[in-house]
């Protein structure tokens, strides 16, 4: 079946990789770093579980914990390298500052649109500030999970997807840099694009829509 909408991913698709915005962070704010994965690979291994337990990434994500909350549970769990406190005013700010656009992405998207694809950003947001001043000319809807309360991998958000694009499962590919994000897509009979790079992923929705997005 042909493709005729493509649902995408922000923050590690549009932007640059979420590993590199950490490390950044991580250097800047001078954070113990193997005191910052432990917290992170319990909260997202609850928050993925599919066991109903909403934590703190899940209740940042589908907006019923505010930001500033998860800043504060974040920066109790976080110190420094020198074992002082973490400020948690602005954290999350100071954790998502090294993101940076990336054009290849920005450029398929426009080209996309200009030979009729129907395109929807799918975003769980983590209180980002996204550049919203050019969300018109890349998408004809926009879902953030805080705003709809609901969130990758719910299925639930997904058909929401669908239904402002107006267009069956089958018909929308779906760009991702989390693999649990794409097999929940897939299940739903929506084709996965599991993102690693700009130049593998533009090159599989050219296969996708045949024609060239460089």
């Amino acid at each position: 079946m042909t493709v005729r909408g493509l649902i995408i991913d922000w923050g590690g698709v549009l932007t640059t990789p979420l590993r590199d915005a950490i490390a950044a962070w991580i250097e800047a704010d001078d954070i113990d770093d193997g005191a910052y994965r432990l917290v992170m690979r319990e909260w997202f291994a609850q928050a993925y579980a599919g066991d109903g337990v909403v934590n703190p990434v899940h209740g940042l994500e589908d907006g019923s914990l505010p930001p500033a909350e998860f800043e504060r549970m974040l920066a109790q769990r976080l110190r420094t390298r020198g074992g002082m406190a973490v400020a948690a005013e602005g954290l999350l700010l100071r954790m998502f500052a090294a993101f940076e656009p990336v054009e290849e992405m920005y450029e398929a998207l426009r080209r996309a649109r200009a030979i009729g694809v129907r395109t929807c950003l799918l975003s769980n947001s983590w209180g980002n500030t996204y550049p919203r001043e050019s969300f018109g000319e890349l998408f004809d809807q926009v879902v953030i999970s805080g705003e709809v309360g609901l969130r990758k991998p719910d299925p639930q958000i997904f058909h929401h997807a669908l239904d402002l694009l107006g267009l069956p499962a089958p018909e929308c590919a779906f760009i991702d840099d989390i693999e649990q994000n794409i097999q929940a897509a897939e299940r739903l009979g929506i084709v996965g694009v599991h993102h690693a790079d700009a130049a593998t992923t533009v090159a599989r929705l050219e296969a996708l829509f045949g024609v060239s997005l460089g």
